[in-house]
């Protein structure tokens, strides 16, 4: 019984989820949250563009809500925007914009609109990137096509600290698929060795002290 609650209830957090998304348009949120508070329910929608998403007076938010009451019968649903201060670091807007730029110039333009927002999320200071564009983009034979540059970690606990996402273009050929994954200047390199003043004062110690010893060892061969 409990099982079957549970499958419920994600069940109508995706429509939730999916609604919002399609609602506010492709390429305006990252993600949402929800959350079950003893006042109601709190959704969470990080974007970077919170002016689109919250409207003129916040009108698209009030039309949200009531909707969220009237189909999906939450009691008190409450909306709170949370702003992406840098989308180019953002697995999910990358996605969504790689999408729609194919939509938009089509398929032929693949390859410059991928290495465009490679270097501009590399300029930005991301330690490592992989854009992964497949279906049948230059010709009717469906293929995939991957561009990478930088630190990207793919196993392990490592890999943890990479943000990924998925999105979709329609093109005139068919679908299109698009992976991105970013790893971002801020996260942790597990592998990575930082050499500090400390680290450098300790080893110019331990080179005089070998120093010392090779230098007194040469004497007592001398000696001999």
């Amino acid at each position: 019984m409990e099982k079957s609650k549970f499958i419920k209830l994600k069940k109508e957090e995706y429509g939730i989820k999916e609604y919002i998304k399609r609602n506010l348009g492709k390429g305006k949120i990252s993600k949402l949250d929800i959350e079950y508070t003893p006042i109601g329910e709190k959704i969470v929608v990080y974007t970077s563009r919170p002016g689109l998403v919250i409207g003129r007076k916040g009108e698209k938010i009030e039309e949200l809500t009531s909707v969220l009451k009237t189909k999906f019968k939450l009691e008190n649903p409450h909306i709170e925007i949370r702003e992406i201060k840098n989308p180019l670091f953002d697995s999910q807007l990358v996605a969504d914009e790689i999408a729609m730029a194919l939509e938009r110039m089509g398929n032929l333009k693949f390859k410059v609109i991928a290495y465009r927002k490679l270097q501009e999320i590399m300029n930005a200071g991301a330690l490592g990137c992989e854009l992964r564009l497949s279906g049948k983009l230059p010709s009717d034979r469906a293929k995939s096509w991957r561009f990478a540059e930088g630190y990207l970690k793919k196993s392990g606990e490592p890999s943890k600290e990479v943000d990924r996402a998925k999105a979709t273009a329609l093109t005139k050929l068919g679908i299109s698929g698009i992976k991105v994954a970013i790893m971002a200047p801020d996260k942790k390199i597990y592998d990575q060795i930082v050499i500090t003043d400390q680290i450098k004062s300790n080893i110019k110690g331990k080179k005089e002290e070998i120093e010392e010893i090779e230098e007194k060892k040469t004497k007592k061969t001398r000696k001999n």
